[in-house]
């Protein structure tokens, strides 16, 4: 890994510590006064699920970008140049490791094991990216999934804040959430396994050797696996929201009844 991917990634550790620490509270206060009567465990989440729609957002913008405008990447797939793929995943590695840092010091009310497995996973494909340059193009067109995330996340922050579930926010949050989610880590899988497949056989698949073939093709099985469970999570979910059969009246001062399926739902999803 090159000086400047490790400055970023240790960058973005850092200023997503500090985010969550020293800017989710002050400026969510400022911008509701119910984010001032969550219970503590709730405060904790939800800095950091501000934190994820802040890198989420930042990493999805600068994925399309990529996507776009990087021809030397989009031209050859597996060993373009990846020095913009190369910032980017150092970012999104800064924060996984802040993540897992975080899940860990709050088990017990944070705690997720498909989480834990989601990061994990990552961590391991996009080690390769950083350390051998490899496989640009497909670590970025992961990085679309991000986009699905701030939508997440705002289902959260409003169950938080005890709004009903048949409000109208509510709603056309859950359908958007349910349809950014199926198209930018469901419906893209045809072809990105497409251009998996079209590269098996080549001499820059054979290039890349046993250990980063694997790490590519089992990280994104296990990736793809859990999407489709979130997937089928939220649907469920947005088929209740709909239907009204999620709506319920919350009484004041009490707490609104936990979904179970509400869980730290992933805030990261990638």
């Amino acid at each position: 890994m090159e000086t400047r991917e490790l400055t970023v990634l240790a960058g973005s550790f850092v200023g997503f510590q500090l985010l969550f620490s020293v800017a989710s509270p002050r400026l969510s206060s400022a911008i509701t006064p119910g984010y001032g009567r969550l219970p503590s465990t709730k405060l904790t989440e939800w800095n950091s699920r501000l934190v994820s729609t802040v890198h989420a957002l930042i990493v999805g913008l600068f994925c399309l970008y990529i996507l776009w405008f990087d021809d030397a990447v989009n031209a050859n797939p597996v060993w373009g140049d990846p020095g913009l793929v190369k910032l980017n995943v150092a970012i999104t590695c800064g924060y996984l490791l802040y993540d897992l840092v975080l899940l860990a010091c709050n088990w017990s009310t944070m705690g997720d094991s498909f989480f834990v497995c989601h990061h994990l996973a990552a961590l391991y494909a996009y080690g390769y990216v950083l350390t051998r340059g490899v496989l640009p193009y497909f670590a970025n067109f992961r990085l679309i999934s991000e986009l699905s995330t701030p939508f997440v996340n705002q289902r959260w922050f409003f169950e938080a804040l005890k709004y009903d579930r048949s409000h109208r926010l509510v709603v056309l949050n859950g359908v958007a959430m349910a349809v950014v989610f199926f198209l930018v880590r469901i419906a893209v899988m045809p072809s990105y396994w497409a251009s998996v497949f079209a590269t098996f056989g080549t001499p820059d698949f054979e290039r890349l050797g046993l250990g980063a073939q694997v790490a590519w093709i089992t990280s994104c099985i296990a990736l793809d696996i859990l999407n489709t469970v979130w997937m089928y999570k939220i649907t469920r979910g947005c088929y209740k929201v709909i239907t009204g059969r999620g709506g319920r009246k919350v009484k004041e001062g009490n707490e609104a009844p936990s979904s179970p399926d509400k869980k730290h739902v992933n805030n990261h999803t990638d």
